[in-house]
């Protein structure tokens, strides 16, 4: 097992979609010494793509259902078609393909401010980010497994307020709820969307963790792969402070696992709630 993972740079620059016209995209994928391509990565790209054929509005939901693996040392290409775009609303559906293969279907809709009535529920009660150890130093006694995969440098910082995977997996008893904090790595430029775009390939990395913990298995000792993902943008997210996720797997059945995420910023306003579906076994 190799310790690769991706920089912040690295995720920025393949996020950014190349056009190739008519409403079509090409994007790099971070290869890995799997060459899998990975959910959450792929899903931040179709809404990337979408984005670039939507002006003046950002995105407040993306639905996405991958349907194969594809090789990431192979580019993939994004079709997008303008489905609606109405007064207040704009809605785009992306089909992800290498060759003739279809990767992934996404569909994204994006919003303006219209104000109103609002509410939410409440952050939980959990330390400041700057009270929690890297997670890094939390696995620092398991820096020699798997080559150093534990402990590797990674795009986001992450802070768990709960276990992470390799101490929850010896846990006495296991739990379906991870919180963390976590933030870029880095600094990022100004732009919105590419904020929506870290935070879906985040949530493609962390949400999962959950599902997993409860069959005593983290993401590099059993086969997972997402089957559909789904999140909703209420605020924009600011990339120099930290967000809490709030991740929960309420159900685990024939095969599948459940994965939910409600993130806030560190004022304690909603930016986002997440879903994903896992599924285990052979491909």
């Amino acid at each position: 097992m190799s310790s690769f993972a991706p920089s912040l740079a690295d995720v920025v620059d393949t996020l950014r979609v190349e056009p190739r016209g008519d409403d079509r995209f090409v994007a790099t994928q971070l290869d890995n010494p799997a060459h899998h391509i990975v959910g959450g990565h792929i899903a931040g790209q179709a809404l990337m793509a979408a984005s670039r054929t939507v002006d003046g509005r950002l995105p407040h939901s993306v639905h996405v259902y991958y349907l194969r693996a594809g090789d990431a040392r192979h580019p993939v290409d994004f079709d997008v078609v303008r489905a609606r775009d109405g007064g207040t609303l704009s809605t785009r559906k992306v089909t992800a393909r290498q060759g003739d293969a279809v990767l992934l279907e996404a569909l994204a809709s994006f919003s303006t401010p219209v104000g109103g009535p609002a509410h939410q529920v409440t952050m939980p009660d959990v330390p400041a980010p700057e009270s929690l150890p890297p997670v890094q130093q939390r696995l620092a006694a398991h820096a020699d497994e798997l080559d150093g995969y534990w402990v590797r440098p990674q795009p986001f910082d992450l802070r768990y307020v709960d276990d992470p995977p390799r101490l929850a997996i010896d846990a006495p008893e296991p739990s379906p709820r991870i919180r963390l904090w976590w933030r870029p790595a880095g600094s990022v430029s100004d732009d919105a969307v590419l904020h929506s775009c870290l935070l879906t390939y985040l949530s493609g990395t962390t949400m999962l963790e959950t599902a997993l913990a409860m069959r005593r298995a983290t993401a590099v000792s059993t086969f997972n792969a997402l089957i559909d993902h789904a999140l909703w943008f209420h605020r924009p997210i600011d990339p120099t402070d930290w967000v809490l996720s709030d991740q929960c797997s309420p159900s685990g059945l024939d095969g599948r696992g459940l994965a939910t995420s409600t993130m806030y910023n560190r004022s304690g306003e909603l930016v986002c709630v997440a879903t994903q579906e896992l599924y285990f076994g052979r491909g």
